[in-house]
């Protein structure tokens, strides 16, 4: 089943395809990845959607080192909030931790473990970045531990002791522009796909680290984001978000998105004391708002991209929501919204 992954990870995609001559906007329209994926580091993208993209594209250009070339651009700051704690960490094992810990804000099936080496060095060991949906396709598999490779080598500002990179598909480009990426023996046709590295890497210490900051980010994280099993609600609300005005806003249609049943996602809404539909209704209000007092739109046009069929659903809506009519609202203009969101 089809799971999603934050958009921060296809950050240089088009710069890439379009330095090669090709059309990134064509190849994510044939394989039904949004648009603004291209562009932006919070949609949330069907993870098979994405590698098939990146397979595609591949093949089309013809760049059999895609995966590569996108990890030169793209640095911690893909991670969004986690990276404000994983940089202040204050050794190396102690950010693989928290990276481990909050990496399904990125995506609910990335998973990162460090396993005992493989080739059985007892100082030695693999740190291993893939899926719980099993292996990735190559050019996932590239980009995933290429940008763990670079933001382990950005913490420590060089080099960190890599002794080889096992990958777990066998090479389409040359094998030596893995070794010049990588500055290492790469081994391909493994079981798994990992850097082996040094043990005493995970206690060497970061330079620069702020406790406050670290403390900051983890309360942050926490607060928002207690843990996995119940974090749904702001990956919901984003699916809302683009199914408005473009499909009907079905708790069936979010969780096909979020790889999962529609009960299983009611449970998870509901042990965090919501509902899909107080989610919905949210989401409509904010959008509502926002259409009402930026734009000129009919309100027809605005009660169909928030998701409701009638005007006269709209007027019931806002009447609701903030005591007046959608004329009322419009007619407060952009000046009047923050009074309006203040009590609600």
């Amino acid at each position: 089943m089809s799971s999603v992954i934050r958009s921060a990870g296809m950050r240089g995609f088009r710069d890439v395809v379009e330095q090669l001559g090709g059309d990134a906007e064509a190849l994510a329209a044939r394989f039904r990845v949004p648009l603004d994926a291209l562009d932006g580091d919070d949609v949330l993208v069907s993870d098979i959607a994405m590698a098939r993209l990146l397979e595609g594209a591949a093949r089309t250009l013809p760049c059999p080192d895609l995966g590569l070339r996108i990890s030169e651009y793209q640095d911690i700051g893909i991670l969004g909030p986690l990276a404000v704690a994983v940089q202040n960490s204050p050794t190396v094992g102690a950010a693989l931790e928290c990276a481990s810990q909050f990496l399904f804000l990125h995506s609910p099936v990335l998973r990162f473990t460090i396993v005992a080496d493989p080739e059985g060095r007892a100082g030695d060991v693999g740190l291993c970045y893939g899926s719980s949906d099993g292996t990735p396709p190559r050019q996932a598999t590239d980009a995933i531990l290429a940008f763990s490779h670079r933001m382990i080598h950005f913490l420590l500002d060089g080099p960190y002791g890599l002794h080889s990179v096992h990958l777990s598909h066998l090479p389409k480009a040359p094998a030596s522009r893995y070794t010049e990426f990588f500055g290492a023996e790469v081994r391909f046709g493994q079981p798994t796909s990992l850097l082996r590295v040094p043990r005493s890497l995970l206690d060497r210490p970061l330079a620069g680290v702020d406790d406050t900051l670290r403390e900051i980010a983890l309360d942050y994280l926490h607060t928002h984001f207690p843990e996995p099993g119940r974090v749904v609600a702001p990956q919901v609300r984003t699916a809302i978000d683009r199914m408005l005005g473009t499909s009907p806003p079905r708790i069936g249609s979010a969780a096909r998105l979020l790889g999962m049943h529609a009960r299983t996602l009611q449970r998870r809404l509901a042990a965090e004391g919501l509902t899909f539909e107080s989610l919905l209704d949210d989401a409509r209000r904010d959008a509502a708002l926002r259409l009402l007092t930026r734009t000129d739109l009919p309100l027809q046009q605005v009660a169909g991209l928030v998701g409701l069929s009638e005007q006269s659903a709209l007027t019931r809506c806002v009447r609701r929501w903030y005591g007046t009519t959608p004329s009322g609202v419009r007619a407060g203009g952009a000046g009047g919204a923050e009074a309006l969101q203040g009590p609600t």
